[in-house]
């Protein structure tokens, strides 16, 4: 007897059974790898007042009465020339879009400067205060177009970072991630927005520039984590399973951990693309997932850099690039 579509009964159980297999197969392949593996702080930003000699931000010109902006060991650490590494994008309310450097740091510009063609005039006694950017390691933070970064030879030879075409800075007060106490200084120093101009809250009605997407940023104590489109910290929660992909955070707990919305694998940077695909929740909020780990933000944590939810209740972590979390025992 012939199955209605032609053939006979146990050549089409066969056929349909391979093709159940292969799809189950390419299921598991994309969401059951992991499946094993379950087991406070920073200033506010604000204007600093600036100075009232020559521009560089103090009574001698430099940043403070000792020259460097801070006391002598803040200084130090301010001048060394540490890379920036994957930049990233901080929406600060007080300034707008702010960028970063992949610990969190604001890098900032001086008027003094030239983008056409780039050009520093900040030399000598001003970079102890205002420690230039290497150009070598830098790359572009996620939505911004990678043709606006650059470089510049400096006084003493060294390749500084330009962000269409303007030199690139750190401060040495600034101590901690979120900390943007360069800014106004001397009324010529500025946070650097993403395209390089002075950083500003968007206008009304105005379109907000939006680097979406996922990245990564080297935390100096958790490694290579997963930030967001605003530089905040990426978490997973151990509670959760891969296979069949599940959230354990429900109702008043997403009030403390909100999802990740779905971001498109295009506007990524270093993120495993295995199992990077949207989560249905069966609240109807739609979360993004890394190896189909469900992600999370915390909603302690209050600017780039922050870690605050690392081992809370002893669950939740930070997410590395392949979506494990980092620091969870095994």
């Amino acid at each position: 007897m012939l199955h209605p579509s032609g053939g006979s009964p146990r050549a089409w159980r066969s056929a349909s059974l391979v093709a159940t297999a292969a799809a189950l197969l390419a299921l598991t392949t994309a969401c059951g790898q992991d499946k094993g593996e379950q087991s406070p702080n920073g200033q506010n930003v604000g204007n600093q007042a600036p100075a009232k000699d020559n521009g560089y931000g103090a009574d001698d010109g430099y940043g403070s009465d000792d020259g460097y902006g801070s006391d002598s060991e803040a200084a130090g650490k301010g001048a060394k020339a540490k890379s920036a590494g994957q930049l990233a994008v901080w929406d600060s309310k007080k300034l707008g879009k702010v960028v970063t450097d992949s610990a969190g740091f604001t890098l900032y510009r001086f008027d003094k400067d030239t983008a056409q063609p780039p050009k520093s005039a900040c030399a000598g006694a001003c970079l102890k205060t205002w420690p230039a950017v290497p150009a070598d390691g830098a790359e572009v933070a996620p939505g911004v177009d990678a043709s606006l970064l650059g470089e510049v030879a400096t006084a003493d030879g060294t390749k500084q970072l330009t962000i269409d075409g303007w030199p690139m800075y750190r401060y040495a007060q600034d101590t901690k991630p979120g900390d943007a106490k360069g800014q106004g200084v001397g009324g010529t120093w500025h946070a650097a927005a993403p395209d390089g101009k002075k950083a500003a809250p968007t206008a009304a009605g105005a379109a907000p520039v939006d680097p979406a997407g996922l990245s990564t940023r080297k935390d100096p104590g958790l490694g290579e984590i997963v930030v967001d489109k605003n530089g905040m910290t990426v978490y997973r929660f151990t509670k959760d399973s891969a296979w069949p992909m599940k959230s354990a955070c429900t109702g008043a707990c997403l009030k403390k951990w909100p999802v990740v919305a779905p971001v498109a694998k295009n506007d990524t940077r270093g993120i495993l693309e295995k199992g990077f695909i949207v989560f249905n929740r069966p609240d109807g909020e739609k979360q993004q997932t890394i190896n189909c780990w469900p992600l999370y933000t915390f909603a302690g944590d209050k600017k780039p850099g922050d870690v605050n939810g690392q081992g809370v209740g002893g669950t939740w972590y930070a997410a590395s690039p392949q979506g494990k979390p980092v620091g969870a025992a095994k």
